[in-house]
């Protein structure tokens, strides 16, 4: 067992990687009466061409990450895996995203039982011909009820405008012509790939004993084989540096217009290191650009061309990143010119020292108050491993070091106009 200590937050990780090469982290959090697991593996939507050192390349149908997801909550014996976490007091749940497939429980008693649940169903794939077309009902119902939300619409109509080839641009749930074409096989496949314990983390942060859970996870671990298995090799088509559009504009009966800005990421050109490091240096620049004290909030917001439902966005990956910036404004075409404007503006004369001071502060801030929440412990410290970064290590010294003129480089690197894209959701589609 090995001790990761972070001393400014007086907070001690403890972790293992076992034989079968499952990584687990335990985070006590003495005098906490919850305690959440996660048990994350590093595959998602955009992972849909693929192959294992030695074995031929795979292609498979978008949303087939998401898909396995649903399935795996269906167990050889017919039992109802929802049921029995809650006959143990626990709440269980999971998601999908680009690059990563979650399971997850939150429980304040029996602990144990609910790890050793937890561990047990995702490690027990049951896919038939039979429950596999039954679920492509379910989820093409899921997908045909998105195609009603604008939020959904609007940001995936900006992420199809932004990418021309790469597999970000579709929907995380797939299409209902892409679903149509999953099989039990593939299902499987995509399963021993992705699921195998090498690829895997499980993180139980809460009043728990490191001591005791990792056992627990030593012996559970120990009943179950796994082979050795080679690399995984991902596969992305080569995508361009333009966006694929510069306005996609879709037509629903909304009370207000919708509007995305959104800027493709050129790496090329980045002088950021990890995408985490990329990605906590950009939202830094957005708080200072667009949080509710900012200058550029408050003028957007006197002339009318944003409500208080304005936010920004950013996301880096290993390969892709993007932003999204906007909201409901009565006049999509005139808050784009007036971001264009404003931002060239700032871009000339600098980022006040001040707003930069205030904005990394209360960044610092709002990181030490996510230590309260076992829940966000757990997420973040998944999504920020999966990236290249410590949760509890590298963060607070990276907003302590983190310069002005490192946030002012990455304000010229990333709003770059001829990278940018809009997409729209109003009442017509002209």
């Amino acid at each position: 067992m090995n001790t990761m200590r972070a001393e400014r937050l007086q907070e001690t990780l403890y972790s293992e990687r076992l034989p079968n090469g499952l990584t687990v982290y335990v985070l006590p959090k003495y005098g906490f009466q919850k305690t959440y697991a996660t048990f994350s593996t590093k595959y998602g939507s955009i992972d849909n061409h693929f192959r294992v050192e030695g074995k031929e390349e795979v292609r498979v149908p978008d949303g087939i990450a998401h898909f396995l997801e649903h399935k795996m909550f269906e167990q050889p014996n017919g039992s109802d895996v929802f049921a029995q976490f809650a006959a143990q007091g626990a709440s269980a749940n999971a998601f999908t995203s680009f690059d990563r497939t979650v399971y997850l429980f939150s429980a304040t008693d029996q602990i144990h039982r609910n790890l050793e649940t937890l561990l047990d169903f995702v490690q027990t794939p049951h896919f038939t011909d039979e429950n596999v077309e039954k679920e492509k009902g379910i989820i093409t119902q899921e997908i045909q009820m998105y195609r009603d939300n604008p939020d959904w619409r609007v940001y995936y109509g900006l992420l199809e405008a932004i990418y021309h080839v790469h597999p970000a641009r579709i929907d995380i749930a797939g299409t209902v012509e892409s679903i149509r074409g999953i099989t039990k096989d593939l299902l499987y496949t995509c399963y021993h790939t992705f699921y195998h314990p090498e690829n895997m983390q499980l993180f139980v942060v809460g009043g728990v004993q490191p001591e005791q859970i990792l056992q627990l996870v030593r012996d559970n671990q120990a009943k179950k084989s796994y082979p050795p298995q080679g690399r995984i090799e991902r596969y992305f088509p080569e995508e361009p540096a333009s966006v694929r559009e510069a306005e996609h504009r879709i037509a629903l009966p909304v009370p207000m217009p919708k509007c995305l800005i959104g800027f493709k990421e050129s790496y090329a050109d980045s002088s950021a290191g990890s995408p985490m490091e990329r990605e906590l240096e950009t939202r830094l620049l957005f708080d200072i650009l667009f949080s509710t004290s900012s200058d550029l909030y408050q003028k957007l917001y006197d002339e009318r061309l944003i409500t208080d439902q304005f936010g920004y966005e950013y996301n880096a990956y290993a390969d892709h990143g993007y932003s999204a910036i906007g909201g409901e404004t009565r006049d999509p075409h005139k808050l784009v010119e007036r971001l264009r404007e404003e931002l060239a503006r700032i871009a000339e004369r600098g980022i006040a020292a001040e707003d930069f001071e205030r904005c990394r502060k209360k960044r610092i801030g709002g990181y030490l108050r996510l230590f309260n929440s076992p829940e966000t412990i757990a997420n973040e410290f998944t999504k920020y491993s999966f990236k290249g970064m410590n949760f509890l290590l590298d963060v607070l010294p990276f907003y302590e070091n983190v310069t002005l003129e490192r946030i002012e480089t990455r304000l010229r690197e990333h709003f770059r106009w001829e990278f940018s894209a809009v997409s729209i959701v109003s009442g017509d589609s002209r």
